[in-house]
């Protein structure tokens, strides 16, 4: 394997090796390092955080907080940047990361909140966030309190609200991840039970003399208030919107606990629609890093690398599967000489090519008692082998991975197809169909080969697809 954070596969034909490294290209582009040290600046007087400059001086403390899966490479890149005797003497901080992410840091602690590829609540997460909120309380005027935000804050900073406990949010996560809920209606609900989210955060710092919130956007749009739940953003949904998010995935009223249903209906019929108050002027947020980036520059590597590149956007969405077989045609009908660019008059798409795409399609879960394993990114390459196993994959590559490393409970980041390992499915007569079908897209191509594992890569901007297309 390479170093931590690239990729890596059983595949080696020449115009994979060019997927996966058009695939680093973007990733390596938002790496949260890199994008912390883009955004903050400080020269050993003053610290600039997006423009806004805070003498060290006149901070008798920098409290350093927040969650996500590119915590831990945003805390080592902000203690990096400032004189190691403020970092002693004045930083202190506490950041939720998933366990394979912790790693020792001067004064920033990152607090090991879930394990590894498990997207959910838990009690070490709770503690964390406890411990996230009792710390930025103590702020005061004199204090800079900087959030560090990041694709996966939500499952990492759980605090429920009073009276909530964390089996109940559980039970909300599960219902509505298992049923095909959008991250934006997942995160309309969790920001009504929280303590921490939609705006809390901000709101238990309110005596610091500035809060300042360093975002790498993980959701398509990067609307601030659903990106980690919004610790400190207002909350712009409510708890009327909420209820109605249940209500549309609840098939029985006893799929969501009863005090659920209680504290949102409370909440809607005392305040109306239930929307939180603003936050104060000293609270700022500040998106660092996006899908849109990724895409760019894995672009302008494919470029350099001799590509002629088609960009899908970063806004695809739908069904797995169907992106999947929907890449895999278009990739055909440039093979065979009738797509024409996305640009107007731009023609008929030249040879080779490349096309990328973001974003962050769902995976329709089939009901089994079958074993199974997989993720968003397994399952589209899956359903584009599915697609060409009369065909083949001539001339055609498609890798499609999670940018964060992980892609769903597995410990890949995605996957990769191309000739090669159709011929050894083929040959081994491993139709993907069934698999497929029972959503085990991991138990395939752990079989057969094609994984795209990465490790943690320490930032999240959703999922990067890239489609080859050779003459």
């Amino acid at each position: 394997m390479s170093r931590k954070g690239e990729a890596t596969d059983e595949s080696g034909s020449a115009v994979s090796i060019d997927a996966r490294s058009i695939w680093q290209a973007g990733v390596d582009a938002v790496d949260s390092g890199r994008l912390v040290r883009a955004a903050v600046d400080c020269d050993g007087t003053v610290l600039d955080v997006c423009g806004r400059r805070h003498r060290l001086e006149s901070l008798e403390r920098l409290i350093v907080v927040g969650g996500g899966k590119a915590g831990a490479g945003m805390s080592a890149a902000i203690e990096e940047l400032l004189p190691a005797d403020f970092v002693s003497d004045r930083v202190s901080g506490w950041v939720n990361v998933p366990a394979d992410c912790v790693r020792s840091l001067s004064s920033i602690h990152l607090h090991s909140a879930r394990p590894g590829g498990v997207n959910e609540p838990t009690v070490e997460g709770v503690a964390g966030s406890r411990a996230i909120l009792s710390l930025v309380s103590e702020a005061g005027e004199n204090d800079l309190v900087l959030v560090l935000l990041s694709g996966g804050g939500s499952a990492l900073l759980p605090a429920p609200a009073a009276g909530i406990t964390l089996d109940d949010k559980l039970a909300v996560t599960r219902l509505l991840m298992l049923s095909g809920a959008s991250i934006n209606q997942l995160n309309t609900v969790r920001k009504r039970l929280s303590a921490l989210k939609g705006g809390n955060l901000a709101r238990a710092a309110g005596m610091a003399g500035a809060v300042q919130s360093l975002v790498i956007s993980d959701v398509i749009g990067d609307p601030l208030d659903i990106i980690a739940s919004g610790p400190t953003v207002a909350d712009l949904g409510s708890d009327l919107e909420a209820l109605d998010v249940l209500k549309q995935f609840a098939s029985r009223y006893d799929d969501v606990p009863e005090v659920v249903w209680r504290t949102l209906e409370s909440g809607a019929a005392a305040g109306g629609s239930g929307v939180s108050e603003e936050l104060p002027e000293s609270v700022s947020n500040h998106v660092i890093g996006n899908n849109e980036m990724a895409v760019a520059a894995a672009a302008a590597h494919a470029s350099g690398l001799g590509y002629h590149v088609q960009v899908l956007g970063s806004a695809n969405q739908g069904v797995a599967r169907e992106q999947g077989v929907s890449l895999l045609e278009l990739c055909r009908a440039i093979r065979s000489g009738s797509a024409a660019g996305l640009e107007p008059e731009s023609g008929l798409v030249e040879l080779p090519a490349c096309v990328l795409s973001g974003g962050e399609p769902l995976v329709e879960l089939s009901e089994t008692d079958e074993p199974r394993r997989g993720g968003r990114n397994q399952e589209l390459a899956l359903a584009v082998l599915d697609a060409a196993w009369d065909s083949g994959l001539d001339r055609v590559v498609i890798l499609s991975g999670g940018t964060d490393g992980e892609d769903g409970p597995t410990d890949a980041a995605g996957a990769i197809v191309d000739q090669d390992l159709w011929r050894t499915v083929r040959t081994l007569k491993r139709h993907p169909g069934p698999f497929l079908a029972i959503n085990d897209s991991y138990g395939y191509f752990e079989s057969v080969g094609g994984l795209l594992q990465t490790g943690p890569t320490h930032t999240n901007v959703m999922d990067l697809r890239v489609g080859l297309v050779t003459s």
